[in-house]
């Protein structure tokens, strides 16, 4: 007797994206021109999960993409001030740690 007739098939798992994962893969897939099956190949997706996230995002109210848009604009802008903030401290560091590791005597007290 075969255990393999009375074994059932382990369950599938299937991968589940996030809306926003699934949304900044469509957008620039149709902004791209590649075909569904080229994007496909390079993200290691499913096409049919590409045009049904397509389909999704297509069917949405004008409203609500223009929403996205303003909040994706206002993160951007925050970042922007954020990196800004950042670069200003990392110059502060560099001019201290070069302060810090001059050798006595090169100073103005000389």
């Amino acid at each position: 007797m075969n255990n393999n007739e009375n074994t059932p098939a382990p369950p599938r798992k299937y991968k589940r994206y996030d809306e926003a994962f699934q949304r900044s893969t469509v957008e620039p897939w149709l902004l791209s021109g590649k075909s569904a099956r080229q994007v496909a190949l390079e993200l290691g997706l499913n096409v049919q999960s590409l045009q049904k996230w397509k389909q999704k995002f297509k069917a949405l109210p004008a409203g609500q993409v223009a929403g996205t848009l303003e909040a994706l604009q206002a993160e951007n802008r925050r970042l922007q001030r954020e990196l800004h903030r950042m670069v200003q401290q990392r110059d502060i560091l560099k001019k201290t740690l070069g302060i810090i590791s001059e050798p006595p005597g090169s100073g103005l007290n000389g």
